[in-house]
Order: structure tokens, then sequence, then C-alpha cells
């Protein structure tokens, strides 16, 4: 499996998103994409699903060594006083000692970032969780957290696909020495019917979506992908055995605007 290094953490390129996944459903995805060759499973304390990800994880026939899991601390446990325990509950949940990555979800309006990075410090001191990291920060708050902290932040999990331009905002996070990590990289799967993306993938024999996640993974983004469908996850896997021309490479960069997001929240920040 390919991986991108920063600051001593490898991430495997593809990972499984898990975001709406639930039930046996989710663990027996988790299980499924065990055996296709995923060793990446990312989830969150907002998924609800943290226990299903745990079990799937735990009779997907994988050692603990052998996969990277990612989890991520919601903002209304961003006290110190409450980080680590939401931190330890997200383990148990897990049925894990300790995970490989554990992020910020989104920036907080209302806790100081100096203590919550305090927290996210610890956690990773006293063994919670080997890495840690930021999703959705913007590139002030990505130089602010790297003055708190620098050195220590692997990465910035934020939303990428062809259709939004995060150019300035990727820069930035090279900048540091941070991995990008990209989810909704299918634009939740507005780009599955894309004509020009499907162009693009016939000359390939791909489809426009493994178009979308080779276009990512060739520029080195870590990409995680959703899907709550078995066959789809065989298709999202497949990205490694062709490489776009930098003329398709730039065909697919044309479709890409400030304003083609797909995440609209109440608590998301001033985007860059």
């Amino acid at each position: 499996m390919q991986t991108v290094e920063a600051k001593g953490a490898r991430i495997p390129l593809i990972g499984l998103g898990t975001w709406e996944l639930r039930g046996d459903a989710c663990s027996q995805l988790i299980k499924d994409a065990a055996k296709i060759g995923y060793r990446h499973f990312d989830t969150a304390q907002m998924y609800n699903n943290e226990t299903e990800v745990g079990e799937g994880l735990k009779h997907s026939g994988l050692k603990r060594d052998e996969y990277f899991l990612t989890t991520k601390v919601w903002p209304t446990n961003f006290k110190e006083k409450d980080f680590a325990t939401a931190a330890r509950e997200s383990l148990k949940r897990l049925g894990h000692d300790s995970v490989d990555l554990l992020l910020l979800h989104w920036p907080s309006k209302d806790v100081p970032m100096a203590e919550t990075l305090g927290a996210l410090k610890k956690a990773k001191t006293d063994g919670l969780a080997k890495n840690i990291g930021v999703s959705n920060f913007t590139i002030p708050l990505l130089d602010e957290a790297n003055k708190i902290l620098p050195g220590e932040l692997v990465c910035d999990q934020v939303e990428l696909h062809p259709y939004l331009d995060g150019t300035k905002l990727n820069a930035a996070i090279r900048k540091h020495g941070m991995a990008v990590v990209a989810y909704c990289p299918i634009a939740r799967g507005r780009l599955v019917s894309d004509t020009t993306l499907a162009d693009v993938g016939k000359k390939y024999g791909k489809s426009a979506a493994q178009v979308s996640l080779r276009y990512l993974t060739q520029q080195n983004f870590v990409v995680i992908p959703r899907t709550s469908k078995a066959e789809r996850l065989k298709e999202n896997f497949s990205i490694f055995d062709f490489e776009l021309s930098d003329a398709d490479m730039k065909t697919v960069a044309a479709l890409s605007a400030p304003s083609g997001r797909v995440v609209a929240v109440a608590h998301a920040p001033a985007w860059d």
C-alpha cells in the first residue's frame, strides 16, 4: 500500500471513510474492505459508529500493526477537562488501546485553540494516539495551530475533489509539512455522472469516480472515499494501475471552482 509520510506518520494513500455507515452493515463493509486491501479506516465520535468500526476491524483478520485507524474529537469536548475523557471513550468504543491518528473534527469558536491543542498533545503523550492532527482548518487556523504545536500536527483533513479549488489551502498545509487528507473526494457522488471525467476515464478503462480519486492521489493527497455499497469498495480501490497524463490532469483541474464545495454546515469556518 502506498503511503504519504508526514512528521513520522505513514498514512495509507487510500482509506475507507465511514460517515453515515451504521450497524452490522458498517462492520461488514470494514471486513469487506480489509479483504480487498484497504489498510486505512476513518471514523469519528460524531459518526456514532466507532463501536461498529471496531467490531469490523476485530473480525477483519488484520493484525493491529497492519492497518491505520483515525478518529476525531467533536468540538463540544474541546475543553481540557473533557478532552481526555472523550478520547478514552472513543478508544473504548473502538476496542483499541490507541488510534494511529487523533484529529480535532472542526475548529471551535468557543474554546481557545491553545487549550484544545494542549489537550490533544497530552492525548498523544499519554499514548491514546500515535499521531495527532486537525480537520477543516483554514490557512489562518493552520498558522496559529502550528505556532502553538510546532512539528506535531501531521495532517489537515479537508473537503477536496475536482469540483473544489483547494490550491491555496493545500499549499499552506504542505508548507507546514503536513499531509492533505481529502474527504468527499467524489463530491458525495456528484462526480459519478460527470461527462468530462467519464470521457477521461474511457481512455484508461476507468470510471469517473476512479478518475477523480486518481487525480487526487496522483498529487499525493490521501483520499478516504465513503461508500455503503460493497461493489464500490473494489472500484474505489482500483486506482493504482493507471496514471493520468499531464493533459488529462489539466482537464480535470479545469473543473474546479471556489464555489464547488458540497459540505455546508453552520459551524464551518470562513473558508479561504
